[in-house]
């Protein structure tokens, strides 16, 4: 499904792991408020530029797929139900 955005999703997964360490040890040494929420910030953004690429790739792919495979009814369904919880 995602297979020619694989390694860019791996990549980005890797930084914001590193990003959500880096808050820890943020936290663990007292850092000021400001500056731990600039990077929870940050992160939050790379989760969502993630859930866009899967997003992306989950419409032009399945949903196109589907369309020819007349599932169309249970794909929009299923697209409307991701779309509400990832707006959540």
């Amino acid at each position: 499904m995602y297979e020619e955005s694989r390694e860019d999703l791996l990549r980005r997964l890797k930084k914001i792991e590193g990003q959500v360490k880096g808050i820890q040890k943020m936290i663990e040494n007292d850092a000021y408020c400001i500056d731990v929420l600039i990077q929870v910030a940050a992160v939050r953004s790379a989760i969502n530029s993630v859930a866009k690429i899967l997003l992306k790739s989950y419409t032009s792919s399945c949903i196109k797929g589907a369309m020819c495979a007349e599932k169309q009814e249970e794909m929009v369904d299923d697209l409307v139900e991701t779309f509400i919880k990832f707006m959540r």
